[in-house]
């Protein structure tokens, strides 16, 4: 019984405060609306007293056009009898100042007063301007009363309201010891406050919408916390509490050790759960603050760089597995990722090993965020690439190989015509020398006769010494020299070498090329074998074509800042079916083809940053093309 009548009393004392309480905010509150709505009626009764003010001196101005000092009169008068006034402009109809009361020489114009000023003048009416900033001045609004003459606007007589002065002189000293009183923007911003109270916490708050001027301000009354019947409320509320606190004690001390002792059970459990988590990944995890030092590390990215938690956890830039030999382009990296700049794809970047090998990694950098919602760092998901870029660096050097191979084909299979070409500068030679020979053993034997025959001679000597440097070139070439190119050049240079071959499939040649001399960054030696392989493609399509018709079109242009080379055929073209494999690896209609050309063709133009396609010959036939970018100059 003692223990359910203590429990009695304390319910029924909390009531009881509570009640108190409640009423006591009602009747705060009610005050507090009552002093508000007076304020904003007593603001506004002298706003409205200006305006009309304004518009009687307009209206005066628009009526007889008053001398200079008789205006400088009424608007003195005016500033002196409404004292929230801080000047009155007189502005022409184009705007411009052209008096002032104080005087001055110019009169700053802003976004805010230029928009009221042409709303004034559009509608006929007095318009108030959006609060702004004067310097000197703090906020300032702007009545503007447009004048008219005859039905013609003729000027704006400018009204500028201090908000700071408005205060001063309209909220009451009573007010401001009871409240604090501000007038805010739409957007909430202060403009100008005042208040007598020593401000503490704030309590309640009221805000009413100010008509005029309008624009969104208000009038906001903060009630701030002071000496009231709090006193009697605590030391009620203080014999609730410690009644209530002997009765609870003992019952709330054991149910916290239950409930931390569960707490803390389940946290462990988490942790471990997370923690066997964490260590099955592959994926290393790294997380950094926004300083970008390191805050955690999980068990993947400690073995990837061989360095334990603890020398990493709490590490600064430079990070000990950072490589000396990447260490700018890893701090530039560092720094985009520190500005929320890490690429979302992700990116590659160079790293060191404990024991000082370097190994690849792959990036993938997202924001940190804390429980309370707030951005605290960035966690990292890092990969191990290294066995990913040998695996890459041997396709690579695979493709060269093939590359290569190409070439060593193409080259077999134009023996015939290289044997051919070598035996005409050969045979010359050989021709020239017997006739120098026979010339030798001629009675009357004049030697500037073999002057002639001598240079010829070796004209054909240098002509066979080109064509055996142009094979070697050809098929000794592995690693890609990229450097300045003209293709014009390779074209001429590749249709030499195939021509003879086209004389003998009786294929007529027609080359055109570009009009100024267009230069790719390219191997000139895979260029060549581009063309050459495009070319006898072509030629080897026309085999049953007749022979008219058999007409094969290189031209050389340049189409949206990209270099195109075409070499158009009027073969049989390109059936639909085999269209989309016509560039895949081993596929091949010819009986004796590996199918690698079209593939070797396209891996090298794609290298070179171009594009490789074809198109149906208008003619009939098939039209190959390749473009490259063209080479600043």
């Amino acid at each position: 019984m003692p223990i359910v009548a203590m429990v009695m009393v304390v319910m029924l004392l909390g009531v009881l405060l509570w009640l108190l309480q409640r009423n006591e905010v009602e009747e705060s509150r009610l005050t507090l609306i009552k002093d508000i709505l007076w304020v904003e009626q007593n603001i506004h009764f002298h706003l409205t007293t200006g305006e009309e003010k304004l518009g009687q001196l307009a209206i005066e101005i628009a009526r007889v056009e008053l001398p200079s000092e008789a205006f400088q009169v009424q608007a003195r008068a005016m500033i002196a009898n409404s004292a929230e006034f801080d000047r009155v402009l007189l502005r022409d109809a184009d705007g411009g100042l052209a008096a002032a009361v104080p005087p001055a020489d110019s009169e700053p114009s802003t976004q805010a007063s230029r928009d009221a000023f042409t709303l004034a003048k559009s509608i006929g009416r007095a318009a108030w301007s959006a609060p702004f900033a004067m310097a000197g001045r703090g906020q300032v609004i702007e009545a503007h009363v447009p004048i008219f003459r005859h039905q013609r606007f003729v000027g704006m007589l400018v009204g500028v309201i201090s908000v700071d002065a408005l205060l001063t002189h309209h909220v009451p000293w009573w007010v401001a010891e009871r409240y604090k009183i501000e007038i805010i923007d739409g957007n909430g911003a202060t403009l100008g406050a005042k208040t007598l109270v020593e401000l503490a916490e704030p309590g309640p708050s009221h805000q009413v919408r100010l008509e005029p001027p309008g624009q969104g301000l208000a009038v906001v009354a903060t009630v701030y916390s002071s000496e009231t019947n709090l006193a009697r409320n605590l030391l009620a509320t203080a014999i609730f509490a410690l009644a209530l606190l002997s009765l609870s004690s003992l019952w709330l001390v054991r149910r916290h050790v239950r409930r931390r002792l569960a707490a803390e059970q389940a946290l462990r459990t988490e942790h471990a759960f997370r923690k066997a988590m964490e260590d099955s990944l592959t994926v290393g995890m790294r997380a950094r603050d926004l300083g970008g030092r390191i805050t955690y590390v999980n068990r993947a990215f400690c073995r990837m760089v061989g360095w334990g938690e603890d020398e990493l956890v709490g590490q600064a830039p430079p990070m000990p597995y950072w490589s000396p030999d990447a260490l700018e382009a890893t701090m530039e990296m560092h720094d985009r990722v520190m500005a929320g700049e890490a690429p979302a794809e992700g990116f590659e970047i160079q790293f060191r090993r404990s024991n000082g090998e370097n190994f690849w990694a792959l990036v993938y950098e997202a924001p940190l965020i804390d429980a309370d919602g707030r951005h605290a760092g960035w966690m990292a998901s890092v990969l191990d690439i290294t066995e990913r870029k040998r695996a890459e660096e041997m396709a690579r050097q695979q493709e060269e190989k093939l590359q290569r191979t190409g070439r060593l084909i193409t080259m077999g299979e134009m023996a015939s015509t290289l044997a051919h070409e070598l035996n005409q500068p050969l045979s010359a030679i050989a021709s020239y020398n017997a006739g120098c020979l026979n010339r030798l053993g001629a009675s009357g034997f004049d030697p500037d006769e073999l002057r002639a025959a001598l240079t010829k001679l070796g004209v054909q000597a240098q002509r066979a010494g080109q064509i055996i440097r142009r094979v070697h070139d050809f098929v000794r070439k592995s690693e890609p020299q990229l450097g300045p190119c003209p293709l014009n050049k390779v074209v001429e240079d590749t249709v030499g070498f195939i021509e003879f071959d086209a004389q003998r499939r009786g294929v007529a040649l027609q080359v055109t090329l570009a009009a100024t001399d267009i230069q790719v960054s390219a191997d000139r030696i895979l260029l060549e074998q581009v063309v050459l392989n495009l070319v006898r493609n072509g030629l080897e399509a026309m085999v049953n074509t007749p022979s008219r018709h058999r007409k094969l079109s290189i031209t050389v242009s340049v189409v949206d800042d990209q270099a195109v080379v075409a070499v158009a055929d009027h073969g049989s073209g390109v059936p639909p079916e085999i269209a989309e494999n016509l560039f895949q690896a081993f596929f091949t209609t010819k009986d004796e083809g590996m199918g690698m050309g079209l593939n070797i063709c396209r891996s090298i133009v794609e290298y070179h940053q171009g594009r490789l396609w074809f198109e149906p010959n208008t003619g009939g036939g098939a039209v190959f093309r390749f473009s490259l970018p063209m080479r600043a100059t």
